[in-house]
């Protein structure tokens, strides 16, 4: 009788701990939840209308969202006949197969030379959220950015023009232009305007983002572990808001970054630099404006030094690392489009 009830009682104690262990941990979790959103955390919104009171609280200035105006930005977002070649497109260097980047670490454009900056591409995932575009912030919005590549030499190369004439020539784009932009139909500035309504579909929800709006479990303990020591040593400072990024931010602050001479970018003419969504990190390397550091766990030590002034251990490191994993999140369902064929008004390729 004695044993039997002394494993009774151990049997209770083993039951009480293990209910007090998931009491703990799920008071240490809504705890967590409340101090990454006091930290300025948020979740991605669910919808275009969330989009748009995002925006109005960034001071970001968009045009009114059409579903038709995404899918006709979305042709035009794979579109090669937008680049002088005839061969680059927006997804080229911003390939939705591979996080939104180009995977090396300068963009390569056109007649194959690389960015004369050493400039990497940043995601177009999510973009829609920063509050400004291009590594220096020169555009305020994606209306304005997606209209930089496609004009600049060094990427696609096709004055406004040229862009204008190539669409143009295909009734069916004239059409969609005509039925969504009514008279002034195919212009620069509504190209533009589609490629951004398509880019503002680009939203990826992670478990991350179920964890801020309190599914305690969405996050595993390593997770939160590394979200915990992401918040304390100060990572959030510029990694904060609804992109943990996005926007212009001082560059080495405390310290100087190893590969500064890496290509001839300083940031603006403040030497503020835009700093990267954490978004999908774990699948955009190369990392930083010049794609110098491909290891996510690298990048998080670099930027202990020159950022924050502390050093980040390869444990806390990983730590961290685990944490940013859990932002990658659901990516749409892109078809690929199928394209009007070229006509004999059709400015041909210029290689």
């Amino acid at each position: 009788m004695k044993l039997r009830s002394l494993v009774v009682a151990s049997s209770l104690l083993l039951i009480s701990t293990s209910v007090l262990n998931a009491t703990n941990s799920g008071l240490e979790a809504k705890a967590l939840i409340k101090e990454a959103k006091d930290s300025g955390l948020v979740a991605l919104p669910k919808d275009q209308k969330g989009v748009d009171e995002i925006l109005k609280e960034n001071g970001v200035k968009a045009n009114p969202f059409s579903p038709e105006k995404a899918e006709l930005g979305k042709k035009l977002y794979f579109e090669p006949r937008l680049s002088k070649s005839g061969i680059i497109s927006c997804n080229t260097c911003h390939n939705l197969g591979l996080g939104g980047t180009d995977g090396v670490a300068a963009a390569v454009g056109h007649k194959w030379a690389a960015n004369p900056h050493h400039l990497n591409s940043p995601t177009t995932y999510n973009s829609v959220l920063n509050t400004t575009q291009f590594w220096d912030g020169r555009a305020a919005n994606l209306i304005e950015q997606a209209k930089g590549p496609i004009e600049a030499e060094p990427e696609m190369a096709t004055p406004a023009k040229l862009a204008v004439e190539r669409i143009s020539s295909l009734d069916e784009y004239v059409k969609e232009f005509k039925q969504l932009y009514g008279k002034s139909g195919v212009t620069f500035d509504n190209i533009a305007d589609a490629i951004a309504n398509f880019e503002r579909t680009l939203l990826t929800p992670s478990r991350f983002d179920q964890f801020l709006e309190g599914d305690e479990k969405a996050l595993t303990q390593a997770e939160q572990n590394g979200l915990k020591l992401f918040i304390d040593k100060g990572c959030v400072t510029c990694h904060t808001g609804v992109n943990l990024g996005g926007s212009m931010q001082s560059f080495e602050v405390a310290g100087k970054y190893q590969f500064a001479n890496l290509g001839d970018f300083k940031g603006d003419s403040n030497g503020m630099v835009k700093t990267p969504t954490l978004r999908n990190v774990a699948e955009t390397a190369p990392y930083f404006h010049n794609g110098a550091i491909w290891s996510l766990k690298d990048a998080i030590k670099e930027m202990g030094s020159v950022q924050l002034g502390i050093k980040i251990n390869d444990k806390e490191a990983q730590s961290i690392e685990t944490f940013l994993h859990s932002l990658t999140g659901e990516k749409p369902v892109i078809i690929y489009p199928l394209f009007p064929i070229s006509t004999s008004k059709t400015p041909k390729p210029q290689l």
